[in-house]
């Protein structure tokens, strides 16, 4: 029997093989290396000890099922085209949203906080419909800031006074921010209902990210920035949840027993860290003294053992992978791959920043993770496929020419 002729690839689906940015994969394994052996040592002695769990490696076997699962995810979407999410981006978004609302509705409250969603909804365990909020607004915005044309203006009727208010609206460009404006407020809205001040700071700083480097003037972000200060000082000094953390961030030593605890005990485990550490495996404060040391405060345990150096290494990582995620946005091959890899570089950078800032008590707890470190499947697949996108990006970015 014959064969069909092979039918020839298009430009698209060429660009597609394109082979990815070598050193934004080794970084990203690295770090996710690194992050599965700290699981293993922070979470070695809380599973020991949990009378409920006979086996020690219950957390380290169960981040490494998702870490492999993260990784195929990862490579699948390095191959998917990126030019195909863009129809994808007003769906994820509208998912988005249901699964939000859902939170509120059905949503498991821990620590005073509603942000899970119970397992007979979403496959997966711990899954918090902010990871999937954050994705949306980057493929939404993304998709539609790519069209922009800031030279294009609509023509609206300067006979009436509604006309012309619009007129001077749309030409300063506000109208052009009201459905970005909109997404925002509402997700921030949901989110803040949970509560969950650190997702909604990731949120605003991924629309903002995406909205600047699209080209939006800068007295908006001025203004913006005004705006969204005030509304945080507001719901700081005016909510007893968050009014509580500022002051336990301030001196946590007021309730040592209480919610200052796990605080004081990550001060408590970087100090004893020095500069070479403990060594691996050898902390002290995970045994019991640092609460859960295996999620948000995993770094507290990697100072403990690995000490300054270790930690620094740590973060060095962190910043090449951040710089290199920015170096491919600027060579992206269009604006949709290159807002794309802001958006999602842009969330790694202000989560690492956040989760280091919380453990070294620079800013009140928040309870935000440290990315390819902290315990939880959902929240490491989502990561990396987020970098599986970028490394999908970093595949079309045009080769150097010679000469």
């Amino acid at each position: 029997m014959a064969r069909k002729p092979r039918r020839d690839l298009t430009v698209a689906e060429q660009l597609a093989r394109g082979p990815v940015d070598l050193p934004f994969l080794m970084l990203t394994m690295m770090l996710l290396g690194i992050g599965l052996v700290m699981v293993l040592s922070a979470s070695y002695a809380t599973a020991y000890y949990n009378s409920k769990i006979d086996n020690p490696m219950f957390y380290f076997m169960r981040q490494i099922m998702f870490a492999a699962l993260g990784v195929c995810a990862m490579f699948l979407v390095s191959k998917f085209n990126y030019q195909r999410l863009r129809g994808l981006s007003i769906i994820a978004l509208g998912l988005a949203l249901i699964l939000l609302v859902l939170v509120l509705l059905v949503g498991t409250v821990r620590s005073g906080a509603q942000r899970w969603l119970p397992l007979f909804i979403v496959a997966g365990p711990d899954f918090q419909p902010s990871e999937a909020a954050k994705l949306a607004v980057i493929l939404f915005f993304s998709a539609r800031l790519s069209r922009r044309n800031p030279d294009k203006h609509r023509k609206w009727n300067k006979r009436t006074t509604l006309g012309r208010i619009l007129q001077k609206l749309d030409d300063i460009g506000f109208l052009e921010l009201v459905p970005y404006g909109m997404v925002l407020l509402i997700i921030a809205a949901l989110m803040i209902k949970e509560p969950h001040m650190s997702g909604t700071i990731l949120i605003l700083a991924i629309g903002a990210s995406i909205l600047f480097a699209a080209g939006i003037k800068l007295y908006w972000f001025i203004l913006g920035g005004g705006t969204m200060a005030a509304a945080l000082i507001f719901i700081i000094t005016k909510t007893e949840y968050m009014a509580t953390r500022v002051a336990l961030w301030k001196d946590p030593w007021i309730d040592p027993r209480g919610d200052g605890y796990q605080t004081i005990q990550s001060l408590y485990a970087i100090g004893s860290g020095g500069l070479l550490g403990l060594g691996l495996g050898k902390s002290r404060q995970k045994f019991l003294y640092l609460p859960e040391p295996e999620n948000d405060f995993i770094f507290s345990i990697v100072c403990e053992e690995l000490g300054y150096i270790g930690a620094a290494i740590v973060l060095i990582l962190f910043a090449l992978l951040i710089l290199r995620g920015y170096w491919l946005a600027i060579h992206a091959r269009d604006r949709f791959g290159a807002l794309l890899i802001v958006g999602v570089t842009t969330l790694l950078a202000v989560q690492v920043f956040l989760n280091i800032a919380v453990v070294t008590n620079l800013i009140p707890v928040t309870g935000i993770s440290l990315p390819f470190f902290s315990y939880g499947g959902t929240a490491l697949v989502m990561q990396l496929v987020e970098m599986g996108i970028i490394l999908s990006v970093s595949r079309q970015i045009p080769a150097p020419k010679a000469g």
